[in-house]
């Protein structure tokens, strides 16, 4: 299962640097995660200031 990023995103972009599969990418309005390489660990939501990234349900 992917992590996804909500709405309290503030594109920081913390994150994106923390990913080790280059998972993130800077979208429209807040960062996204491609669900296809996300390998669910974390990793983003341990750095984000706004607890933006979560586990998708």
């Amino acid at each position: 299962m992917a992590y996804v990023i909500n709405s309290e995103c503030i594109s920081c972009g913390a994150c994106e640097g923390e990913c080790t599969v280059s998972a993130i990418s800077e979208g429209d309005d807040k960062f996204v995660i491609d669900a296809e390489l996300c390998i669910d660990c974390g990793a983003c939501a341990t750095v984000c200031p706004v607890e933006a990234p979560n586990p998708a349900e």
